[in-house]
């Protein structure tokens, strides 16, 4: 078998399909490790050295990898920024990270690739890169970890490490679905070990559920990484459209981000066969992992953890919970450490017993299987109960009207919070108390009183990242401006 990493792997077959853009046009490899050593030639020649800092925003298209690439070569930290941010966002984060190149355009990178050798660079040494999480409060922060002292191939290799917890093979004509934007930190890591795995990049800029249906057919797709309002979106297709479709060709598509109603899951399984693997991990480290034939005999949870993590359940007094209860999700990956960036107190704040949080609520059961229930910060708490919006979304998104759904807690001067429920309807479906009355009398049925929303409003869309990541904030913080939240 041929070695593992990109570099080595253009080497050795230039001719293979290493990318497809979502135009349509192909790069072999040889044609992408051309490109790439450019700019890892034009970044120093720009002054970039190891430690630096290089931010890009960039699209789902070549010239995106090929920054990566570069950089990766020379010991440099990669920025990918949200092309979605305002101007003023942008450039905070462009000086936060103290980049000394900022790459916003395919001419921008092409001006860097100019007049350069298309040779490997020399001195090469492995870079990495510096995300920066969307945070629950504040600005974001960008997860620096340090450098690690190994040539880029040897780092590329170990990277494909985490596509071995999925079972992926390396080569085995590996086709991988780029179904997000690049920067979100697990498209980029899945992405770039499966090019680092030998497998074939098909981007995707824009995603729809019929481009997704019409690549995976086109290209015979083997792997994707995906998240559940793309698998909501999917299902909703009519039956005809996805006939169309041939995905007998899929081995692994890779869901996390958000909690995965149990019901859309089953149906994707029944649908695509046992392809649905879950796991659950953070921008920060660590993680767990479930095949599809666990998750079936633990519905709903997210899996063990993997080989080098670990998982502990705290409650708000740094004590360790026992299985069955529920409190702060926390994580370890063996002796890997990260600092936010520029934020010392963030840091601090975020470990515990060399064990750290983003946040999440969960709960072990007793083999050792993690349930999350939402984020701690989503959580409501009404009269006393606390009560996780996620369970309800899940149920609302079961509803064939329902296109979207978000809970949250709004202020009641009795109940501390009152749940509310924001409905995106489904195509064709018309909103209005009707819908309202018919949606609550679908939820009585189906969990507790106490977990009922008391209303029902209609948004034309929920304000979602790409990523499919929902901006709750953005509903909720109107209701309680001027008050304070408990949590």
């Amino acid at each position: 078998m041929a070695d593992l990493g990109f570099w080595k792997l253009a080497q050795q077959d230039p001719d293979h399909l290493a990318l497809v853009e979502p135009d349509g046009t192909e790069h072999t490899a040889g044609e992408l490790l051309a490109a790439c050593n450019q700019v890892a030639h034009g970044l120093r020649a720009a002054g970039v050295g190891k430690g630096d800092t290089v931010a890009g925003l960039l699209h789902n298209f070549a010239p995106f990898m090929e920054l990566y690439l570069g950089a990766m070569q020379i010991g440099a930290y990669l920025v990918p920024i949200n092309w979605h941010l305002a101007p003023p966002e942008i450039q905070y984060i462009v000086e936060d990270s103290e980049s000394k190149v900022f790459v916003d355009s395919h001419d921008a990178l092409d001006k860097l690739k100019s007049g350069q050798p298309t040779t490997l660079p020399e001195d090469r040494t492995a870079g990495a890169v510096m995300n920066y999480t969307s945070g629950t409060t504040g600005r974001p922060k960008g997860v620096r970890r340090p450098l690690v002292d190994l040539d880029p191939d040897t780092n590329a290799e170990l990277h494909t490490f985490l596509l071995n917890l999925f079972e992926i093979e390396a080569h085995n004509n590996g086709v991988h679905l780029v179904a997000a934007p690049l920067y979100h930190t697990a498209v980029l890591n899945f992405g770039s070990a499966s090019l680092n795995m030998g497998h074939t990049l098909v981007l995707l800029d824009k995603w729809t559920p019929e481009d997704t249906l019409d690549r995976i057919d086109r290209y015979k797709v083997t792997t994707s990484h995906m998240v559940p309002t793309m698998f909501h979106r999917l299902l909703a297709l009519p039956e005809e459209t996805k006939q169309k479709y041939d995905v007998s060709s899929l081995r692994q598509v890779i869901h996390s981000a958000a909690p995965c109603p149990i019901d859309v899951k089953r149906r994707m399984l029944e649908w695509w066969g046992p392809t649905i693997w879950e796991y659950y991990a953070a921008t920060e480290g660590g993680g767990t992992v479930v095949n599809p034939e666990e998750w079936l005999q633990k519905p709903g949870t997210v899996g063990k953890p993997w080989p080098i993590s670990e998982v502990k359940i705290f409650d708000d007094e740094g004590n360790e919970l026992p299985a069955g209860q529920i409190g702060t999700v926390y994580m370890k990956m063996g002796d890997i450490s990260f600092e936010y960036h520029g934020d010392e107190e963030k840091t601090k704040k975020s470990w515990r017993n060399g064990f750290f949080t983003v946040g999440d609520a969960g709960e072990l059961d007793e083999d050792g299987w993690l349930f999350l229930r939402d984020r701690k910060s989503d959580m409501i708490i009404s009269g006393g109960v606390n009560i996780y919006p996620a369970e309800i979304e899940g149920e609302l998104l079961t509803h064939p009207k329902v296109g979207d759904a978000a809970v949250f807690g709004i202020p009641d001067e009795d109940w501390g919070e009152q749940i509310k429920a924001v409905v995106e309807p489904g195509d064709g479906v018309e909103p209005g108390p009707q819908l309202e009355q018919e949606l609550i009398a679908f939820l009585q049925e189906r969990i507790a009183k106490y977990k009922i929303p008391k209303s029902v409003d209609f948004v034309a869309e929920l304000p979602r990242d790409p990523n499919g990541k929902l901006y709750k904030r953005k509903l909720r913080d109107p209701y309680w401006e001027g008050k304070e939240r408990q949590i």
